[in-house]
């Protein structure tokens, strides 16, 4: 019973996560489409490029909701139904995955960034803040988006393991779904790397 507890969950994570707010805000509040201009990356970075910092704003909070939600609630009301830290992780991973590859938009979904930040919240809210703020660092001094993403991400799995955890390895799964966000992030943004590689790589604010 346990493990059909902790299946509809990890389902119903996905689902969450398969909510593209960069199209649906943009659809809402008339914007063009967010995957036909710029890097076409339906993410909260490239809405900006629409000239639309409030569009941008609802949907960086909406994406990072998205992947909370379903990590806080199951730490919330998960023990009585046999729910622990490998749920935990499942719940994560799939709000993550559910934003990469999308069921209601044709598997075609952003580079998961605020998801993945929101997951981290959800885990630890210290834990989040940390990774938040070592991405505003970088963001405020290099202006680079894709480049702050990196950072935080490498960082991320080190604020979890040196956090307030004396006993961090009875949390493996939740490591593990920290640890394999990490990696498709740097997946997701292999463009990225190459074009701040080579010098090409837009600034935050610039415009499509």
């Amino acid at each position: 019973m346990d493990f059909l507890y902790s299946f509809v969950a990890t389902v119903v994570a996905y689902l969450i996560g398969s909510l593209s707010f960069a199209v649906i805000v943009s659809r809402l509040m008339g914007l063009n489409d967010p995957r036909t201009y710029g890097s076409k990356n339906p993410g909260a970075t490239n809405v900006l490029r629409s000239g639309s910092k409030v569009a941008a704003v609802v949907t960086l909070l909406l994406d990072a909701v998205k992947g909370w939600l379903p990590v806080f609630l199951v730490q919330l009301y998960g023990k009585p139904f046999g729910l622990g830290d490998a749920t935990v992780g499942l719940v994560g991973l799939a709000a993550f995955l559910g934003h990469l590859y999308p069921v209601f938009f044709r598997f075609q979904g952003g580079k998961g960034v605020a998801t993945a930040a929101g997951v981290l919240f959800g885990i630890d809210p210290w834990l989040g803040l940390a990774t938040v703020a070592t991405w505003g660092i970088v963001a405020y001094a290099f202006r680079y988006s894709s480049l702050a993403s990196l950072v935080a991400t490498a960082f991320a799995p080190f604020f979890y393991i040196f956090g307030d955890r004396v006993q961090w390895y009875m949390a493996r799964p939740v490591l593990l779904c920290i640890f394999v966000m990490g990696m498709a992030l740097f997946w997701r943004h292999r463009e990225n790397i190459n074009r701040l590689l080579e010098g090409k790589e837009a600034k935050l604010g610039t415009k499509s």
